[in-house]
């Protein structure tokens, strides 16, 4: 949480210097505070401010997956496996197999970018505050320039605390703009004088709130800007977190009726910067394509994505190199990020297109095995989810337009510690790359990546329905999002050429009741029907089920087991299974009150016993 005290390179085109100290000589072309006083300033500090959102290769915080939250959210979640190498990133290693302590040095670096986060949106403010009169008196997209300015940094300093409350729990110091004034090392500490913790929900929905009050509802040509409606979003999910049960140990409350008044009039209003309504994506995959998945209409907060020239850093939030290939694609890369048995066996379903919600897929053969000969074979009679093939690579299924994996040679780092699956939804297709000079990078397109997006939100407001008693309400928007899953599937191709081919698989849609052919394996969707809605329980077991399959691969499921506070069952049932194919699991155990993780310890020593270890750490 140390403020920067001699310079903070926001991006290429400057530096502004933060240092008191009368000593300290301005380098040669240095940009002062002073100098960004205005409003060419105030807008350097706001694309500052933005660029908190990307890592790149030479940023060490991009190996703790700081907002693409894949080590957490999916490999902690057991929807992935970290994959290359079971010694390569040993504090990966740790997260993965649950050897969880507090000196993790992933842990210690997602702490100091959530909080480089916080400091760069105080740094807006307290910037903008010093020239508060002047701005006001600038128009801005639908109001003054100074009031829009507050409300994008409120909403960074409530997003970035958000990210850190979802992982280390409501118990962390919350440094607004008195505590970033008063010192360059602010010493904020998470306990009251009695030594009782001070949860920072609502510090973080005041930023929000203010930012939904006023933010426009678009931003015209700035379109990667933060609007109203996102800001909503954000709200709506801090409120359902802290509505959710958790352990019992994070201060929280139920606001389930706020969260399903805000996600309405989302839902009834809410739009993206060039003025379209929410709605689903025509297809699933679209999501996933770079030049499609931008504006759907489904995009509600993403990190915009270009490409152009040699540039390769910024583009890719998972790291350059970390999650690519071994070689598959002619590029290079670690191998890293690969999805798990549990996850992929997930898509199966039965004769009424519906997945197998009693954990009865876990019964069943892996889908992709090994024959004598040692080669990986998948099971393409197996009817599943056409979703699975656009969230994960499997063997004998076209990987994008690049090839059909048949072998393991460049795809997969080593199989005894990864499993047969290849991570698919960041990776690009070969087309993206076209003559570009990054063609070497793995992942590097402008494929946009969703922080949120708007099946997500659907099923928040599924969830705030079951809440609050409308369990057939809920299914409606459950399967929305359902219905969209059959709106397109992967077809069969020619490995050499990749082009179209005849093949005996089919697409079975229970939804419009059609049929699609040449398929590259068997599919079928079907609608969850009213008698699984018929209590709490169950309509909240289909709407987690739906979660995992609709945002696999997306960051999204660790923190969701955590705040329902069913993670110590959900992940000791995931290691018991998961270890019958991975050695790396036997003998683990996830602990009972792992619903937030460890504050680096790192941190409370240089805290100097100002901040205190959360209550599940003690």
């Amino acid at each position: 949480m140390k403020k920067l005290a001699i310079y903070s390179i926001f991006t290429a085109w400057f530096a502004l210097t933060a240092c008191s100290d009368f000593l300290q000589v301005d380098p040669v072309g240095a940009v002062t505070e002073d100098d960004l006083l205005n409003q060419e300033g105030i807008e350097m500090v706001i694309t500052g401010m933005y660029s908190s959102l990307y890592s790149s290769s030479s940023d060490t915080h991009y190996f703790s997956s700081t907002l693409s939250n894949y080590a957490y959210g999916d490999v902690m979640g057991g929807s992935a496996n970290k994959g290359s190498t079971y010694t390569d990133q040993p504090a990966f290693t740790n997260l993965e197999t649950y050897v969880v302590t507090a000196d993790n040095s992933y842990l210690n670096e997602k702490w100091q970018r959530l909080y480089e986060g916080v400091y760069r949106s105080n740094v807006v403010i307290g910037m903008a505050d010093k020239i508060q009169e002047e701005l006001a008196a600038l128009s801005g997209e639908s109001g003054n320039y100074y009031t829009e300015t507050i409300a994008q940094a409120r909403f960074f300093r409530g997003f970035w605390h958000f990210e850190g409350v979802k992982l280390f729990g409501a118990a962390i110091p919350y440094v607004g703009t008195e505590e970033y004034l008063s010192s360059v090392n602010p010493q904020v500490s998470n306990v009251d004088a009695s030594g009782n913790y001070i949860y920072i929900w609502d510090n973080i929905i005041e930023d929000l709130q203010y930012a939904y009050d006023n933010l426009p509802d678009t931003w015209g040509s700035e379109q990667g800007r933060v609007n109203k409606w996102a800001a909503g979003a954000m709200l709506a999910k801090v409120k359902m977190y802290q509505s959710s049960p958790y352990n019992g140990t994070n201060g929280t409350t139920n606001r389930w009726s706020e969260v399903k008044s805000l996600l309405e009039e989302i839902i009834a209003s809410g739009k993206d910067n060039k003025g379209t309504g929410y709605r689903l994506a025509d297809t699933y995959e679209e999501l996933f394509v770079a030049g499609e998945s931008d504006w759907t209409g489904e995009s509600i907060f993403d990190i915009h994505h270009t490409i152009s020239g040699t540039q390769e850093n910024t583009n890719c939030i998972n790291g350059t190199w970390h999650i690519g290939m071994s070689g598959a694609l002619g590029t290079s890369g670690w191998g890293f990020y690969q999805p798990s048995y549990d996850l992929v066996n997930s898509y199966i379903v039965d004769d009424q297109g519906l997945p197998l919600i009693d954990g009865s897929y876990q019964a069943m053969d892996p889908l992709t095995t090994e024959d004598a000969n040692g080669f990986p074979v998948t099971d393409l009679e197996v009817y599943t989810d056409p979703r699975l093939d656009i969230t994960a690579g499997r063997f004998q299924v076209p990987y994008w337009d690049w090839s059909i994996p048949s072998t393991t040679d460049g795809w997969i780092r080593d199989v005894t510690n990864g499993g047969y699956y290849m991570n698919k939804k960041t990776i690009p297709k070969k087309a993206d790359k076209g003559s570009l000079s990054v063609s070497t990078i793995t992942c590097s397109s402008a494929k946009n990546f969703h922080l949120i997006r708007y099946a997500d939100l659907l099923l928040w407001y599924a969830e705030a329905l079951i809440e609050t008693g409308g369990y057939q309400e809920a299914r409606n928007y459950i399967n929305q999002v359902r219905a969209r899953a059959a709106s397109s599937y992967i077809q069969a191709a020619d490995p050499e050429t990749m082009d179209p081919a005849t093949s005996p698989y089919i697409m079975e849609d229970l939804v419009n009741g059609t049929t699609g052919v040449n398929a590259a394996g068997n599919y079928r969707v079907g609608l969850y029907p009213a008698s699984l809605f018929n209590s709490y329980e169950s309509a909240h077991a289909v709407l987690r089920f739906e979660r995992k399959v609709e945002l696999a691969m997306e960051g999204h499921r660790w923190y969701d087991l955590a705040r329902w506070g069913i993670v110590y069952d959900e992940i000791t049932n995931y290691i018991n299974y998961e270890q019958q194919f991975l050695t790396k699991y036997n003998g683990k155990a996830y602990g009972r009150n792992w619903v937030t993780l460890p504050i680096p310890y790192d941190q409370i020593i240089t805290m100097e016993g100002v901040l205190v270890q959360n209550e599940n750490w003690k």
